[in-house]
């Protein structure tokens, strides 16, 4: 499977901006799918988990109530809607694929994006 993430850019404090993860090469729906990030200096963190049909999504606390994971299995897409942005949601995200089970764990996903660069000045 092949992701390509996009969306990504350079946002004031309080915007939004929405991720999308393009999947080639495989059989999308079958692959829960994940979002993490990494910010410079940081380890790769969790950020939202949406199961192979999309009723089921994890959030980490600190995102909650303000990114909205989602998916169109037709489209063979995820995407994260990011409300409320913060300096500190500045990172890289990445997109990820699991082909059994899903997670909040980075070793429980097979497949990843390339990320793309989320900047949100203060």
């Amino acid at each position: 499977v092949q992701l390509q993430a996009s969306g990504g850019g350079l946002v004031q404090a309080g915007g939004s901006l929405r991720l999308s993860c393009a999947a080639s090469g495989g059989t999308f729906s079958r692959y829960a799918m994940g979002w993490f990030r990494q910010a410079p200096g940081k380890e790769r963190e969790f950020v939202a988990a949406i199961s192979w049909s999309g009723g089921s999504i994890y959030y980490r606390d600190s995102v909650k109530g303000r990114f909205t994971g989602s998916r169109d299995n037709a489209k063979n897409t995820v995407y994260l809607q990011m409300n409320s942005l913060k300096p500190e949601d500045t990172a890289v995200y990445y997109c990820a694929a699991a082909r059994t089970g899903w997670g909040t764990s980075y070793s429980e996903y097979d497949y990843w994006g390339q990320g793309t660069q989320v900047t949100v000045s203060s």
